[in-house]
């Protein structure tokens, strides 16, 4: 019998949410504060006024110990020591006060340095120790392992890939005592027999049914274990999504190389939990990997055309080489991205999957080719923005760049990693006679206009004014919601704004549903007239219905004439 092991924790599935606790902790009075129930009670409360959890029925408290425990095992809090260990808390910091991790992770600002954290996080995290016992293996570091088992894969097998039934009932069960041969063969076992099955789903619930009574553990555990590993391994950077998978992100090879020849384990408890908190050190971190590294980069910018001058750039240390390599990933990320926004016209249909799991505010739903989606829970405002972006990366008619037209931060998997900030709209579409602002909302009745009517306006009204400066495009904005409000229609009806100079500026802000934006993007593609032309036409028609009708009817109108709309394509 084994025991499965995991990273983080099953309560905080999104490991990118943990800044977001963080974040929260670092300007409260709870920081070193947060044990007992009383105190519970108050992180929960304190993450819930920040929309980072729901504050649903929790009768236990659990969801503020939860939320202290997988800080605490990552290393982004000061743990509490065991009164059984050889070292004391003096050694370490203030009990659930925030480490030199967890402040470097605070202060990060984009995808990448945020990443960097978890690696440093992961990379120092080795089980079993003091703050986490039970298990029968002796000390290992399960970043290293999986890592090592996906090399020995792609030497086998020419690809990196390691399916999910493949981590759920192989790899999150080993260790390093098991020999990464034997581990490859399990998993390349599994993977024929899983080929071999007329009914995958069939043959996936009968390999976890053995599996739980194998090993005595409930046979959801495997998948939710496997579910959270794969997603803080994802967080690292390192690897990225292969269907229900995952793989090594090709620009990282040569780093994970040089990771795992790292094969040194922590000699003591209290060395391993110093280190868990300051991050570890990391191949970049010294100069003769760094190095490696960055001519990897440079290799990879020539392979794709991708121009880099080298001339006046010094590499006489690690920091200046983490400058350039930096630099050189953004220029390999932003061609990874427009190389996506190319494929989305002939994925529009997976994104109408999505606009209907929103609509429906559903989880989980399974295409026809039998690839199975997920809105994660407490992530559908965040992809509510990202499935917008995609709808309008698919009509394929941008002026701007894919990672122009956005302004949430997404991951190597082109995944949302939160909202977009405030202070600015949604997303920025530019094609080449208008400009489209759009915005989206989960709000609605009289919630919706308190907090979407003055910010929407705004922002439309700032892109006008820009582009009167420079373009000269008029400029559309375009509000989506699951229900709109009628009080929020009749903003956006009146339709206007004032600037600092008080002058009236008209504004054109088209409410619609969700469910009739997703029913005229799928005509688009079905009936083969992806024009942008007729979103134009669209939103002008809707526009001059304006001073006729009042909100309630204006809404009728519009959705009305989006019928009408599809109706005319269908005819075409």
């Amino acid at each position: 019998m084994s025991r499965p092991w995991q990273l983080g924790n099953t309560t905080v599935r999104s490991p990118f949410r943990l800044r977001d606790g963080l974040v929260a902790l670092s300007t409260s009075s709870l920081q070193g504060n947060l044990r007992g129930e009383t105190q519970e009670i108050a992180f929960r409360r304190l993450l819930g006024e920040h929309g980072i959890v729901e504050l649903g029925d929790d009768t236990t408290y659990s969801v503020g110990r939860k939320w202290r425990s997988a800080l605490n095992k990552l290393g982004f809090l000061y743990p509490e020591v065991p009164s059984t260990a050889d070292f004391s808390q003096s050694d370490l910091g203030l009990v659930d006060t925030i480490t030199p991790n967890g402040w470097r992770l605070i202060r990060a600002e984009t995808v990448p340095a945020m990443q960097e954290c978890f690696l440093r996080a992961l990379a120092a995290y080795y089980i079993p120790s003091a703050f986490e016992t039970g298990y029968s293996f002796l000390r290992f570091s399960p970043l290293r392992h999986t890592l090592s088992v996906m090399l020995k894969l792609e030497n086998q097998t020419r690809e990196s890939r390691l399916n999910f039934i493949e981590m759920a009932l192989v790899v999150q069960l080993t260790s390093s005592e098991d020999s990464v041969e034997s581990i490859v063969a399990q998993v390349l076992e599994l993977r024929a027999q899983r080929l071999a099955s007329t009914t995958k789903r069939r043959f996936d619930k009968q390999a976890r049914d053995a599996a739980a009574a194998l090993h005595d553990y409930k046979a959801g555990t495997f998948n939710d274990y496997a579910d959270l590993n794969l997603r803080y391994l994802k967080a690292t950077g390192l690897v990225q999504s292969h269907g229900r998978g995952i793989s090594l992100v090709p620009e990282k090879h040569v780093f994970v190389e040089a990771l795992i020849r790292d094969t040194a384990i922590p000699d003591s408890d209290r060395a391993y939990v110093i280190t868990l908190c300051e991050g570890a050190t990391l191949p970049t971190d010294h100069q003769d990997s760094a190095l490696v590294v960055l001519n990897d980069l440079l290799q990879q910018l020539q392979r794709r055309g991708i121009s880099f001058d080298m001339t006046n750039k010094p590499t006489g240390n690690p920091a200046d080489i983490a400058i350039i390599r930096h630099e050189i990933e953004n220029l390999l990320s932003e061609r990874n991205e427009e190389e996506y926004a190319t494929r989305q016209a002939v994925e529009w249909e997976e994104i109408v999957a999505y606009m209907e799991l929103i609509n429906t505010r559903r989880v989980r739903t399974t295409l026809t080719n039998d690839e199975e989606i997920e809105v994660p829970r407490g992530e559908a405002p965040a992809y509510f923005e990202w499935v917008l972006w995609r709808a309008f990366l698919a009509i394929n008619s941008l002026v701007n760049k894919p990672y122009e037209a956005r302004r949430f931060k997404i991951d190597q998997d082109f995944l949302p990693v939160g909202t977009a900030p405030g202070n600015g709209p949604d997303l920025i579409f530019e094609f080449d006679n208008f400009v489209l602002v759009v915005e989206v909302t989960l709000t609605d009745y009289s919630r919706q206009e308190a907090a979407e009517g003055e910010p929407v306006r705004r922002h439309v009204a700032d892109l006008v004014e820009s582009h009167n400066e420079q373009s000269g495009k008029p400029v559309y904005g375009l509000f989506i919601a699951n229900r709109i409000d009628s009080n929020t229609a009749e903003t956006f009806r009146i339709g206007c704004w004032y600037n600092r100079t008080d002058e009236k500026m008209r504004l054109d802000i088209i409410p619609v549903t969700l469910e009739q934006f997703k029913a005229f993007f799928e005509a688009l593609f079905q009936f083969g007239r992806v024009e942008v032309r007729i979103i134009r036409e669209l939103l002008d028609q809707c526009s001059v219905l304006r001073p006729t009708y009042e909100a309630p009817a204006w809404k009728q109108q519009i959705a009305q004439t989006i019928n009408s709309q599809i109706h005319a394509l269908r005819s075409v």
